[in-house]
């Protein structure tokens, strides 16, 4: 199955460290080869809907997501990365993420 990246998340994406941009490179690739990923590496977020999921990536400069979500076994479509800052996800993040995925349905 396909991956594809916003042109917005892959500008939010270039703000990455290195090391991080190489875990996320393989984790799509994982997905591209049929993969699931689970925990540590990924979430599924139920309360966001059907399908949306976020990867959870670390570094040494701190903690990254990127929210993404599958649309009917026809791709993987990562809408949404940012810099975890607090326990909890800001509700900013996830109000643009919708915002995101409201554009695929």
């Amino acid at each position: 199955m396909r991956v594809e990246i916003l042109d917005a998340c892959l500008k939010e994406l270039r703000s990455f460290p290195k090391e991080v941009l190489r875990d996320f490179l393989d984790a799509t690739a994982k997905l591209e080869t049929g993969l699931i990923l689970s925990m540590p590496l990924s979430r599924s977020l139920p309360s966001l809907g059907a399908g949306v999921h976020e990867l959870r990536l670390k570094g040494k400069s701190g903690i990254f997501r990127v929210i993404y979500f599958m649309k009917k076994k026809e791709a993987f479509y990562m809408v949404h990365a940012f810099t975890k800052k607090s326990q909890k996800t800001p509700q900013k993040n996830i109000k643009l993420a919708l915002k995101r995925i409201k554009r695929f349905k």
